[in-house]
């Protein structure tokens, strides 16, 4: 015997009716059914709403007329020629008898409609079935009569396919009518199920099963495909919505599992609800909810099969809801399941909140890296996905190097190009001119794919466009790339927004500082930025920093920065502000200033026009100038750095004016205490009274393949 209930949206209208009758013939062509049915999804209510009225029949009948119709279209779709004149006769006649029933029984009306259309329908289709009268055969609070009654009422009819039975109704022991309560169809299963002795119990709603959550409230929550009985008994007391509580006992006295299945996905195989050494279930269920309206607070249930280490639980809990910015109220439990009391305005994030922690795995997201250059940035930002694959996977992304490239050779592995593997992999790659690495990226790169821009240079940005045309996202750490003619850049970020792809760029300014996300939060919000003075010339800054304590020249300071690395190939793209120039570009148009480089006014420390070769006896004969410069410092207790500033001006060009020069600072300033290659970000706007100071180291490749990394996974 099989035991299958049907919810009231399972039987809401004609072609949902049709559905399970499909279910049920199926189901019968293997074994003898019992159908359990609710009543039309909004029936109940509204013969509530009818029975809170006078015994007043027209006024009741008037009321009735909305509910007759949806019975009446359902009977006129369903059935044709005499049938369907019998089954709207039956159907007003139970109407008639509803509107002049006593109030208390108005409710017990819906679910012998349903039955009573669809035993007819079986009828029509020439199913053999029985219509059962629960009211006759469970008796509320009388379980071994009710079982005596229900197993008599079988047994008499042992040819009988399928038995119909209206769910929710039962009699008192005076034989009264009387309901189970709302849901009590599903408990009417499983006593029918008990007194049958049935080897199948399913429930049929419109959800896949009983869920960890309630997905109109967490929309990850997903489908329990086992569960002890004692879980779904706590699931449904605490508030879910899917499994009457009553139901559960009779299916457990009788050992019977109950199935939770989908009538509109009839293949998903649901939850199963067993004993468990039968379920095999073990641990966190799911997370349900009740309100408590009178104090404004929820009480936040989170399940468990079996025993728990209540002060651990307990604890992990109270540390996901601090890290939402929820603090509970309370967090208790009863050796198996642990309670959160909440505020109300909080129920839903702190349910999300102990659902992420307890029921989601972030899914890795496999994202295809292409890497363009290979110095020491590259090298670090290598090494660094080498060891950091744990970081990426906490972020849900497992990061792959398919590509790599730097002036004249590439490779391009689709199955990956281990970390370890990167240098001699590229040693024996392709050679290649032009753009060809970029081409053979497009030819092969699937949508989402990274490019990372490490090179530093003048033209990679020209293929920018057509990456990001093909759905692949761009990281740069080269500045060049980013402080382009405006138009240029405007098209890059138009290309990324209207393809659904990225362009960032942080470690252009600052390296691993967060500069340029600081002044996009602050023009974002609507905050007006007044000036922006940027120390980010590492060079310089180490430059003027150490010249009156270093035993030689200004050129011979110059020339020891070369030689260890940290100046441009060119030193004079340092010492001519074109550097900071670029850093400056990139600023103002993050704060939404579409500055151009003809914009600024530059004082360099000594011009583009002068011959590289020239370079360091031009420097030398200035060393007068310097020496100067640098005594005054002293005397007014300044130093020297060298600052791109964009000040508010309305009778400037785009609203703002913008330079770059030397300047002397004192120790009221911040940029006095900058030391060797430290940059420095002082930001005030018109919403903060007090100047927003970044600060930190400006150099070095480790700092900047960390926040290339960044880049990448945010």
């Amino acid at each position: 015997m099989q035991v299958l209930k049907f919810g009231g949206s399972s039987v809401a209208n004609a072609t949902n009716i049709s559905r399970v009758l499909d279910i049920v013939t199926a189901a019968a062509a293997k074994d003898r059914v019992i159908l359990v049915l609710s009543a039309i999804s909004g029936c109940t209510d509204a013969l509530l709403a009818i029975s809170s009225k006078p015994d007043d029949p027209s006024e009741r009948w008037e009321m009735a007329a909305p509910l007759l119709r949806r019975h009446k279209d359902i009977i006129t779709r369903l059935f044709t020629g005499k049938e369907r004149q019998e089954a709207l006769d039956e159907c007003t006649d139970i109407f008639k008898s509803m509107t002049n029933a006593p109030s208390g029984e108005i409710e017990t009306y819906g679910e012998l409609l349903s039955s009573s259309i669809i035993s007819r329908k079986l009828s029509c289709d020439k199913v053999t079935n029985i219509w059962l009268d629960s009211r006759k055969l469970i008796i509320k609070g009388d379980k071994e009569l009710t079982y005596k009654n229900i197993s008599a009422a079988i047994e008499a009819h042992p040819e009988v396919p399928v038995f119909v039975a209206p769910g929710f109704i039962a009699s008192d022991r005076d034989g009264h009518p009387v309901t189970l309560g709302r849901g009590g169809s599903d408990y009417s299963a499983a006593i029918y199920a008990a007194g049958s002795k049935a080897d199948t119990l399913e429930i049929w709603t419109d959800v896949p099963g009983m869920m960890t959550a309630n997905p109109k409230t967490v929309p990850q929550a997903r489908t329990i495909p086992l569960m002890s009985y004692k879980a779904a008994l706590d699931m449904a007391v605490h508030g879910a919505k899917v499994l009457y509580a009553p139901t559960v006992m009779p299916a457990m006295d009788a050992g019977l599992p109950i199935n939770i299945r989908n009538t509109f996905s009839p293949s998903d195989p649901g939850t199963v609800i067993s004993s468990p050494e039968t379920s095999g279930s073990n641990g966190w269920t799911g997370v349900t909810s009740t309100d408590c309206p009178e104090k404004e607070e929820t009480l936040i249930y989170l399940i468990n099969d079996s025993p728990i280490n209540g002060e651990a639980s307990c604890n992990r809990v109270t540390d996901c809801l601090r890290k939402a910015g929820i603090e509970p109220l309370e967090v208790s439990n009863d050796e198996t399941d642990v309670c959160a009391r909440v505020r109300a305005a909080v129920a839903n994030a702190a349910l999300q909140a102990i659902h992420r922690e307890f029921f989601e795995t972030v899914p890795l997201s496999e994202l295809d890296i292409f890497i363009a250059g290979f110095g020491a940035v590259s090298k670090a930002f290598i090494q660094l996905l080498g060891e950091n694959a744990a970081a990426a996977h906490r972020n849900g992304k497992s990061l792959r190097i398919i590509g790599l490239g730097n002036s004249h050779r590439y490779i391009i592995d689709k199955e990956g190009i281990p970390p370890q593997e990167a240098a001699q992999r590229l040693e024996s790659g392709v050679f290649y001119s032009g753009d060809g690495y970029i081409q053979a990226i497009l030819d092969c790169a699937p949508r989402r794919s990274i490019f990372i821009d490490l090179t530093d240079s003048e033209d990679i940005h020209r293929s920018f466009t057509r990456l990001l045309r093909s759905g692949i996202n761009i990281v740069t750490s080269n500045r060049r790339s980013i402080a382009v003619p405006f138009v240029e850049y405007a098209a890059m970020k138009a290309a990324a927004r209207e393809n659904g792809a990225f362009i960032r760029y942080e470690t252009t300014v600052g390296s691993a500082l967060p500069v340029l996300g600081s002044i996009s939060l602050s023009a974002n919000s609507g905050d007006e930025i007044l000036s922006i003075e940027a120390v980010v010339s590492c060079t310089l800054n180490q430059i003027f920093s150490s010249y009156d304590l270093f035993p030689g020249t200004f050129a011979d300071i110059v020339r020891k920065a070369q030689k260890d690395g940290l100046t441009e190939k060119d030193p004079r793209i340092d010492l001519a502000g074109t550097d900071a120039l670029r850093k400056l570009l990139i600023i103002s148009r993050e704060a939404g200033i579409p500055l151009e480089e003809r914009d600024v006014e530059i004082t360099p420390v000594i011009g583009m026009d002068t011959p590289e070769e020239q370079l360091y006896a031009t420097l030398e004969a200035m060393e007068p100038q310097f020496a100067a410069a640098e005594r005054k410092a002293d005397e007014t207790l300044s130093h020297q750095r060298f600052v791109a500033t964009l000040q508010k001006d309305p009778s400037a060009p785009n609203g703002y004016k913008a330079s770059v020069r030397t300047r002397l600072v004192d120790q009221k300033h911040p940029a006095y205490w900058l030391k060797g290659t430290e940059n420095a970000l002082i930001i005030r706007s018109a919403f903060h009274p007090y100047p927003l100071l970044i600060q930190g180291p400006g150099e070095g490749a480790q700092q900047a393949a960390g926040s290339v990394l960044n880049d990448v996974l945010r």
